[in-house]
């Protein structure tokens, strides 16, 4: 099997799952379901952070909130817990979801393995394709979504703000930066490898 032609699958199924997002939002002028939409950017940032980006990496980027929508946040306790609990629910739910999809495609145990612990952010502090996913999930949160956020929650976005900024490397947040204060830094379009 073509290790191309297997990416290529892979991806194409990961943004099927993703398509069926009830939620909606727009990104440059168009409406597209949510999770395809915060995929492809995720992915785009990936790639401008790390141009030789793994595999790996890529396809984190692209399943990092694999269909997200199934498990809601109402369906954990209000609060810090609750959210904490919910976080981490998700996050074994996606690292689940993308490996049926890479083991279907015909990746091997170390591939889905090295992908689902970077979806699950093993090792952030000390796997430079952790801290660059980490990045790259900020910078997506920071470009289609601290808008919404401050709006609706303006006691907790400084604060927000400050916990995202603490949470990237050096280049994340001279990137976030550019971003915050108005500076073209988009990432490229996403690319399909």
């Amino acid at each position: 099997m073509d290790d191309e032609t297997r990416f290529d699958r892979a991806i194409a199924a990961i943004d099927a799952a993703n398509a069926e997002d009830p939620l909606r939002v727009t990104v440059a002028g168009e409406e597209r379901p949510k999770e395809l939409a915060h995929a492809e950017l995720a992915t785009a940032w990936v790639t401008r952070l790390r141009p030789d980006a793994s595999e790996e990496l890529l396809l984190a980027a692209r399943a990092h909130h694999l269909r997200r929508w199934t498990i809601p946040r109402s369906s954990h306790p209000d609060g810090r817990n609750g959210y904490l609990r919910w976080r981490r629910e998700l996050q074994r739910q996606h690292a689940a979801d993308v490996g049926r999809i890479l083991t279907a495609e015909g990746y091997d145990a170390a591939a889905v393995a090295r992908v689902q612990e970077i979806v699950q952010k093993r090792r952030l502090a000390s796997d430079p394709e952790v801290q660059t996913f980490e990045d790259a999930l900020c910078l997506v949160f920071l470009e289609t979504q601290l808008t919404d956020f401050a709006t609706r929650y303006a006691d907790k976005a400084d604060d927000v703000l400050a916990k995202t900024m603490e949470k990237m490397s050096d280049t994340g947040r001279a990137l976030a930066s550019a971003l915050l204060n108005g500076n073209p830094v988009s990432p490229p379009d996403a690319p399909s490898r």
